[in-house]
């Protein structure tokens, strides 16, 4: 029972009863239907000499009717029997008998009863004495007298029997050679799906550097291929997870490593007031840093459990834009970017309005940081498509094209030293616009990168 639980097992045997149920079928439909066409034309041949007979045994005295009637049968090689039906009661009179046998069994042949009965030709099988045989009855018209022809079956049931012993002797090379092809194929199949467990195991064992490798284009070659997308995938992912991990321990040790500092130089006594503000402001910021590295990280992990609460209603997308404009202005004045509003039309999203800000806020931050000096940045809604757009755009140097997706992954973070945070915002961003049903998408060329947040329209006239 245990071979049959495995898949080579249930192949073989799939392989061996598909076979047999090949041979038996043969058997059961080839056999039957041979010997009925076989007794079929013994049938019709002895039907075709029923005429010649007939005319055989009327023309002549009645004297020579068994000379004649002998002389027939023998080139037939058949048996003749004339009746003369005598009644009622309806009986049969042997007149004449190619065999000379006794007439007592013969003149009861079920055959010529049904010919006599209908007065018309009558034709079947019986078996008389152990052995079938085909027989054809015809009235001969105008008189009481029928004839009957009586041919074996013997060479039909050889030919029957020989069919039938040539299936049964194929059937053992056929079951060999269904074996053996059944053994062949699942082993090879097996060894295969191996490769593939063995390859699922180093994956889950967090052994991401040797690739699956599956030749074909069958189902299990595409379950490789898929596996190796997935390998890939998550060497992806814990590569990032590693930079993550590196640059989240570092975004946290600089802020602790500047607090610690700056508490130690606190507790000198001969610090003047200007000093001790100066580093109390270094620790605020310092905390703000570590607060917005807390609130990305808790945003993630809400995102990952489904536990992201949104209120999604009508929300006026050109009062939103001011609205992140007038907040950002200070910030802009500072980094020397000058921060302009373009808005097109009164839009009316269906949004939940603290996450669209949030994501304003994450793509406004990214702007302002990661462009040079004098670069200018907008922020503004528009409406396109039947949807509501709100699009914060910069005309600095742009994107590199393989880095204008995987801005949107998780953990990525830009080269360069304008590069800073843990690499979450674009990612938590895009995730928030598409629980809204929305999207986030980026076009970048040098002189112009466009980050666009598109969401539904609303069906309401009541807009936040």
């Amino acid at each position: 029972m245990r071979v049959l639980r495995s898949l080579s097992g249930q192949l073989i045997t799939a392989l061996v009863v598909l076979v047999l149920v090949a041979l038996a079928t043969s058997y059961l439909v080839v056999v039957p239907t041979l010997d009925n066409q076989l007794v079929s034309n013994r049938l019709d041949e002895l039907q075709r000499s029923t005429s010649g007979i007939v005319g055989a045994v009327a023309s002549g005295d009645d004297l020579f009717l068994q000379s004649r009637v002998e002389n027939s049968a023998s080139a037939l090689d058949v048996r003749i029997v004339v009746f003369q039906e005598l009644g009622p009661p309806l009986q049969l009179f042997v007149m004449a008998d190619s065999l000379r046998a006794s007439p007592s069994a013969i003149k009861r042949d079920r055959i010529a009863l049904d010919a006599a009965e209908s007065g018309r030709l009558a034709r079947g099988t019986v078996n008389r004495s152990g052995t079938e045989r085909a027989e054809v009855a015809v009235p001969i018209s105008g008189t009481s007298e029928l004839v009957l022809l009586s041919g074996s079956l013997s060479e039909a049931k050889q030919s029957v029997e020989a069919v039938r012993r040539q299936l049964l002797f194929a059937a053992i090379p056929s079951l060999l050679i269904a074996l053996a092809i059944g053994v062949l194929g699942a082993r090879r199949l097996t060894s295969r799906i191996r490769r593939l467990e063995r390859g699922a195991d180093r994956i889950a064992a967090g052994s991401l550097e040797q690739p699956i490798e599956e030749e074909g284009e069958d189902e299990v070659g595409q379950l490789a291929q898929s596996f190796e997308r997935m390998r890939q995938r998550l060497a992806q992912l814990d590569e990032a997870r590693r930079e993550f991990i590196a640059n989240a321990s570092h975004e946290l040790r600089t802020p602790i490593f500047a607090l610690s500092g700056s508490l130690e130089l606190l507790t000198e006594e001969e610090m003047d007031e200007t000093n001790r503000r100066e580093f109390l402001e270094t620790m605020r910021g310092q905390v703000e840093r570590l607060k917005k590295l807390a609130t990305a990280l808790l945003d993630l992990s809400r995102l990952d459990a489904g536990k992201l609460d949104l209120i999604p209603r009508p929300l006026a997308l050109a009062p939103l834009a001011e609205s992140l404009r007038h907040e950002f202005e200070a910030a802009a004045e500072l980094s020397g970017h000058p921060l302009s509003i373009s808005t097109q039309t009164e839009t009316i999203a269906e949004a939940d309005e603290q996450r669209t800000l949030q994501i304003g806020r994450i793509l406004l931050e990214n702007a302002l940081i990661h462009t040079p000096q004098g670069t200018s940045v907008s922020v503004g809604s528009a409406e396109e498509g039947g949807r509501g757009l709100l699009i914060v755009e910069d005309s600095g140097q742009g994107l590199a094209v393989d880095g204008q997706e995987r801005v949107f992954e998780r953990f990525f973070r830009l080269e360069g030293e304008k590069s800073s945070g843990s690499g979450l915002g674009l990612a938590i961003a895009r995730e928030w616009a598409r629980r809204m049903n929305g999207d986030l998408t980026l076009e970048s060329q040098p002189g112009e990168t466009r980050f666009v947040l598109s969401l539904p329209l609303s069906k309401s006239e009541d807009a936040v």
